[in-house]
């Protein structure tokens, strides 16, 4: 069964990369926002768009999954 369904994402579309970036690689700005933490979480898109930062990686895969992506750990 190969019926493709407009309405649907693609898959690719649909995966997101999470990745683990040290807090002092950051903009000052953010580095302010990161309350002591060396490292944050990266969310991104294949294409390497940065969708979101946050504090942990179980936050970064639940925020993926809230909106319908499939999180991927990168290393």
């Amino acid at each position: 069964m190969n019926t493709r369904y407009n309405k649907l994402p693609d898959a690719a579309e649909r995966i997101v990369y999470v990745r683990p970036v040290e807090v002092s690689d950051l903009p000052e700005e953010v580095r302010e926002q990161a309350d002591g933490l060396t490292t944050i979480y990266a969310v991104h898109r294949g294409n390497g768009e940065r969708l979101a930062l946050v504090a942990d990686k179980r936050m970064a895969f639940a925020l993926a999954r809230e909106h319908d992506l499939a999180p991927v750990s990168v290393h």
